[in-house]
């Protein structure tokens, strides 16, 4: 996650890379991508696409990128993208 945190440069930014190896918090948030076809192709225990608003704690938005034929959110991923989740922040 590190690597990834300096890769996209979020030093010194409020972004915070976490991992979540054994999809604990996956699974808590009901984020978990059960359709076939991703699982298929990526496995399973795999995590939604989504961005998250977090403020001390308290979860304030999840927007998770999904839809019809879409279940990985391939096709639009702009929900999620920092635009999306920025949105929902004003």
């Amino acid at each position: 996650m590190m690597n990834w945190a300096k890769s996209q440069r979020t030093a010194l930014t409020m972004l915070t890379f976490l991992g979540d190896p054994n999809s604990e918090l996956t699974k808590a948030l009901d984020l978990e991508l059960t359709d076939p076809g991703p699982v298929n192709v990526l496995g399973p225990g795999r995590c939604k696409r989504f961005a998250m608003h977090v403020v001390n704690g308290e979860i304030k938005a999840v927007n998770v990128s999904e839809g019809p034929g879409d279940p990985a959110g391939d096709k639009d991923p702009s929900v999620s993208l920092a635009d999306g989740i920025m949105a929902t922040m004003k």
